[in-house]
């Protein structure tokens, strides 16, 4: 095996002055976060699994709302099956499978992390109309427009992920790789800060403004349902229900917070100007991004049963 100077072994030792070095063997930290993200990986196909059989097996589930679910729990296993275990590989080995498929890699990622990003936005569309307008719910919330808008969603993912991968997929490999071995995403300043604004601050600032709008909404009409009841009984009460509504409201605040916590280190690194891909200490960000999958059956379908 051809070295290095200093040592290190090269992916291709063919190679000399243009192969990557491979990764140092792992420490026990490493070792120990592969493992977590091994489970993370794991336990992400399992929830999404689950709701995908629920959705799909039982009648009574069909419903739109649920196809929602069902399509955003499509992209997160995707996420769990093949992003997550194709990432760690991709951290702690050298890139062998050349560079056009490094490029399809990176595009199916941009692509079904786009997907679930755009699935997120319609289910907050889908809860607002449901709590701020609920009498108009059922005609304007039907099985076939929300068929066509998870269609449009996947499509406008793809269609979105080719332009901003276009030159990945036409030229693959040089310019974008310092050196053979390594699989990582190159995005230009323009071509990341769109990606910034349509991945991330346009969906984050949909998802608030709705979801904030449903928190007060449902809390007013808990409030309301709390006074009849105490105009009704001529004493204060505290209802159970109206408790249950509240809770509900903060739910959906708490929404909000996990796509904050799980997107915003990832996107706080691009603002810094930081290479991500190649950063150890970027490892642990991109797990955090991805993360989110394996989140979502839980707050989404867990927690409206």
């Amino acid at each position: 095996m051809m070295e290095t100077k200093d040592g290190a072994e090269l992916c291709f030792p063919e190679l000399l002055n243009t192969s990557c070095r491979k990764p140092a063997p792992p420490g026990s930290e490493a070792v120990l976060g592969h493992i977590l993200m091994s489970s993370v990986s794991v336990l992400t196909v399992t929830l999404n699994l689950l709701v995908i059989i629920s959705v799909s097996h039982f009648r009574q589930l069909h419903f739109p709302s649920n196809l929602l679910l069902l399509s955003l729990a499509v992209s997160d296993f995707l996420v769990g099956l093949l992003v997550l275990p194709s990432e760690i590989f991709r951290q702690s080995a050298c890139w062998f499978l050349g560079d056009l498929m490094c490029s399809l890699y990176n595009y199916v990622t941009l692509i079904i992390t786009s997907a679930s990003v755009g699935d997120m936005v319609l289910i907050s569309v889908d809860r607002y109309v449901a709590v701020c307008d609920p009498l108009h719910y059922s005609t304007r919330v039907t099985v076939r427009r929300v068929q066509t808008s998870i269609c449009m969603c996947w499509f406008t993912s793809v269609c979105y992920c080719g332009l901003i991968s276009k030159g990945d997929l036409t030229h693959p490999g040089r310019p974008r790789i310092s050196c053979f071995g390594e699989c990582v995403i190159v995005m230009n300043d323009i071509t990341g800060v769109v990606d910034l604004v349509v991945t991330f601050i346009s969906p984050i600032s949909v998802i608030v403004v709705l979801y904030v709008r449903v928190f007060v909404v449902a809390v007013s009409q808990a409030r309301a349902m709390r006074s009849h009841v105490t105009a009704l009984t001529h004493k204060p009460s505290v209802n159970v229900r109206t408790k249950k509504s509240e809770l509900k409201a903060a739910r959906a605040l708490g929404v909000v917070v996990v796509f904050i916590i799980c997107f915003c280190p990832y996107y706080c690194v691009f603002l810094a100007g930081e290479n991500l891909l190649n950063a150890q200490s970027g490892a642990f960000v991109l797990y955090v991004f991805y993360f989110n999958s394996c989140i979502n059956p839980v707050i989404y379908a867990l927690f409206y049963p």
